[in-house]
């Protein structure tokens, strides 16, 4: 494991979870499954050491008082246990083997009790994360994206990038996907769009959330609900978080991302996240995983103040 953790918080591998020894563990997958040309998403494997990089100058503040949550991160008491457990390991070239060993990875830290939070990675990452809660109790997916993510192959490749929420309804234990966030262009075809509402999805675009607000939004979801989150870094407006590879305007604002990721945190269940798309070597400033840097941390206050 690296020297480097996220926040500073203590590393601890996934295997050494003792049950009940973590409440959240961080977890980073930077690689997928790849397309056969996979373009600027090449780049997102490097996210993971990015966030936590980016991190670092924040780890000495996170104990102070924080203006969008009016008070520190954690505020608990006994305090969130957070730990980091690293990265998966993983090659650009071997989607199937990389699926496998994040799928395990995931369900190991579910079998420790703890909560994953997944830094990728390209967004063919929530594939196998969401696939290690079979055979528990179901939950609903919330996907924040510029796109819908409902193609059933591109390529001949069913579990890419453009896949996962196809995927993820296809799952006897996810109940409901909601897809907030939609604007513009991208690979899905209007038999995509048909088929996500005929699975049952919620589909709200940018548009709309910032006509209905988050308050409306996060109503949708039955109060104490489980959720898992999927956050494409796309789905935020690119100025806001640039440096991703599918750049598409009008998306969501910083606070409004981060009221619904805090908000679903701190009324809801959170079982899970991921957090991906980031491409470091777009990010000239740092400042589009800063973003996800706070995005976590929002995550985990609403989560602390949940308990």
């Amino acid at each position: 494991m690296s020297d480097v953790t996220f926040l500073g918080l203590p590393a601890a591998s996934p295997a050494s979870l003792a049950e009940g020894s973590a409440d959240v563990a961080i977890l980073g997958i930077p690689f997928g499954v790849p397309y056969p040309k996979p373009g600027l998403t090449a780049g997102c494997s490097d996210a993971p050491a990015a966030i936590r990089d980016r991190s670092r100058r924040l780890a000495h503040f996170a104990d102070h008082h924080d203006f969008d949550l009016d008070g520190p991160m954690l505020v608990g008491s006994p305090p969130l246990r957070v730990v980091d457990g690293g990265d998966v390991e993983g090659t650009a070239e071997d989607g199937p083997g990389n699926s496998a060993r994040a799928e395990s990875a995931v369900r190991t830290i579910l079998a420790g009790g703890a909560v994953p939070i997944v830094l990728g990675g390209d967004d063919s990452v929530p594939i196998p994360a969401l696939r290690a809660y079979a055979g528990g109790v179901p939950f609903s997916v919330l996907q924040i994206d510029a796109h819908l993510d409902f193609r059933d192959e591109v390529g001949g490749v069913r579990e890419g990038y453009s896949s996962p929420m196809r995927r993820a309804a296809e799952m006897d234990h996810v109940e409901r996907v909601m897809q907030v966030g939609l604007r513009g262009v991208g690979s899905a075809r209007s038999q995509d769009v048909a088929d996500a509402r005929t699975a049952g999805n919620l589909l709200v675009t940018a548009r709309e959330l910032r006509q209905r607000g988050v308050g409306w939004l996060l109503e949708q979801v039955p109060h104490g609900a489980p959720v898992f989150v999927a956050l494409d870094l796309d789905g935020l407006d690119p100025s806001v978080a640039p440096a991703v590879s599918g750049v598409s305007p009008g998306g969501l604002s910083y606070d409004e991302a981060g009221d619904l990721i805090g908000g679903v945190a701190a009324r809801c269940k959170v079982v899970g996240a991921a957090f991906t798309e980031l491409v470091p070597a777009l990010d000239a400033n740092g400042v589009s995983a800063l973003v996800v840097v706070r995005l976590v941390m929002r995550m985990l206050a609403g989560m602390d103040r949940n308990r």
